[in-house]
């Protein structure tokens, strides 16, 4: 009866090493879609899933499924496919030597061993100054602006946090511009990005 066991050891500590990031994702106040990310094992899956109608009109259509592979806080491997509205992409990195190359399929670049993509479920991410964008390959120069603790709403309890601001640069030209809010156990709970039009985009623990 060992063996029954030893199975269930397994199966508790495959459990326990798992975890799961689910946001729906809102447009200013109207809900696009979702965003989900599960890490087990120190592989990460992330899926994202956007619509954005006008009038009933589809103005807007977005499908990401990116699978990253981590040794700590390091990437070793990506493969991330993107639809935006009807055009595809296709990112892959991987260790070489002391070098991990990442290709878009049209150029390449080799990046630090030890870079970081946009892991917002990491808090060490607060600490990096580049950080590579698994949607299109872009390597950006970061920076990040601590506000301080806000008592903010995260599945309809008042929850104290810690307000992040980044800012993303390519060639000293701002890419990205996103606040991030952590808990009091450094858990990743919500995201909000401004787009260069001035809207709101928001993520919402479900």
């Amino acid at each position: 009866m060992n063996w029954i066991f030893g199975i269930l050891i397994t199966l508790s500590m495959s459990l326990a090493q798992a975890k799961e990031w689910a946001f729906n994702v809102y447009l200013d106040q109207n809900k696009i879609g979702s965003h989900t990310f599960t890490l087990n094992d120190n592989q990460l899956i992330s899926k994202a899933k956007f619509k954005v109608k006008v009038l009933f009109i589809e103005a807007y259509n977005y499908d990401h499924t990116a699978k990253e592979q981590w040794s700590g806080d390091c990437l070793t491997q990506l493969e991330a496919n993107t639809l935006e509205n009807k055009v595809s992409s296709k990112v892959t990195a991987e260790i070489q030597t002391n070098k991990l190359v990442v290709s878009d399929g049209k150029t390449t670049q080799n990046l630090p061993k030890c870079s970081m993509t946009f892991a917002y479920w990491n808090p060490k991410i607060t600490e990096q100054k580049q950080l590579l964008n698994p949607q299109n390959a872009e390597f950006l120069d970061t920076q990040f602006k601590r506000i301080g603790q806000e008592n903010i709403s995260i599945k309809g309890k008042q929850t104290i946090t810690t307000h992040y601001q980044l800012t993303g640069l390519l060639n000293g030209l701002k890419k990205l511009n996103i606040d991030l809010w952590y808990d009091e156990n450094d858990a990743w709970v919500a995201l909000q990005s401004t787009t260069p039009e001035g809207y709101k985009i928001r993520y919402q623990l479900k």
